[in-house]
């Protein structure tokens, strides 16, 4: 057996989310991956046994390295607390915390942001849109309407931006660093 149960619903799983995201058929994508549709979509029910060779015809078809298809999904939101342990390195003149590995192809912005006290409902951006925000002063509340996370100074935070999302500050002055992920379009 190639993969576990676990492991063949993380598959599965992955490999619908990129069949849709690319606009690929059922039918398309098992022919390109010289499978049947049965076939496929067994593996993307996680029902399926999938070889190496499947696995990595379908990543050629999907254009997507074969770690694309095996990686369990990076959580909707990830929060760094400005004194959690986390891998750090120092030089002569630099220390460096990784507050986060953000995979992408496509295109970041960086933002300088500060949040007032108003508070503002942020709509979905596209689909595959992140945001990642490094509170730097103040206090605020951010992150999905659903499910808003509340920072501190030196706190960080990554979330799905396709869906709903909240800014509101509790300090006089709250400032951020926004770095915006805008994956490139499908088909580039």
């Amino acid at each position: 057996m190639l993969i576990h149960v676990n492991m063949a619903q993380v598959v599965g799983d992955n490999v619908h989310r990129l069949r849709n995201a690319a606009g690929i058929s059922l039918a398309d994508l098992a022919a390109a991956g010289g499978v049947s549709k049965t076939t496929l979509h067994g593996i993307e029910q996680g029902a399926g046994n999938p070889t190496l060779g499947t696995l990595w015809a379908l990543a050629a078809a999907l254009k997507v390295s074969l770690g694309e298809l095996i990686e369990p999904p990076a959580p909707v939101v990830e929060v760094v607390r400005a004194g959690d342990e986390r891998p750090a390195v120092t030089g002569d003149a630099v220390g460096a915390r990784l507050l986060h590995r953000i995979r992408l192809r496509g295109t970041v912005e960086v933002y300088a942001i500060e949040v007032a006290t108003d508070g503002q409902e942020s709509q979905p951006h596209l689909p595959g849109v992140e945001e990642c925000l490094v509170l730097t002063d103040g206090r605020i509340t951010a992150g999905p309407a659903d499910a808003p996370v509340d920072l501190a100074e030196g706190d960080s935070l990554r979330f799905e931006a396709s869906r709903p999302h909240v800014y509101q500050g509790h300090d006089e002055r709250n400032r951020a660093v926004l770095l915006m992920l805008h994956p490139d379009p499908p088909g580039t």
